[in-house]
């Protein structure tokens, strides 16, 4: 596995409906590096939000999708989606402030 550094473990939030209504419950959706174990993900989150503290972290691995331009085919790339759960006491993520 690549050595990987916390600011490589989270590649970018995810902002879709599903994901703006679980924020209620103090959960943030994320797209994660593909070999990034919960742990990782876990470090990731509490080093680059202060004072935020994870209760739990769920994964999810989306294969790619097969697509057709023609005569050629292909598939999308691979991905994986992180479900980040903070503690009742943890500050929240002002990332997603304001949408």
């Amino acid at each position: 596995m690549a050595d990987l550094k916390y600011y490589d473990v989270i590649l970018k939030p995810v902002i879709t409906e599903n994901s703006m209504s679980i924020m209620d419950e103090k959960k943030y959706t994320f797209l994660v590096h593909p070999e990034a174990n919960k742990t990782m993900i876990k470090d990731a989150v509490e080093k680059m939000f202060d004072g935020a503290k994870v209760a739990s972290v769920n994964t999810m691995n989306y294969s790619g999708k097969p697509k057709r331009r023609g005569m050629i085919w292909g598939k999308t790339a691979k991905y994986k989606k992180a479900i980040v759960k903070l503690t009742a006491d943890s500050k929240d993520i002002e990332i997603f402030q304001g949408m």
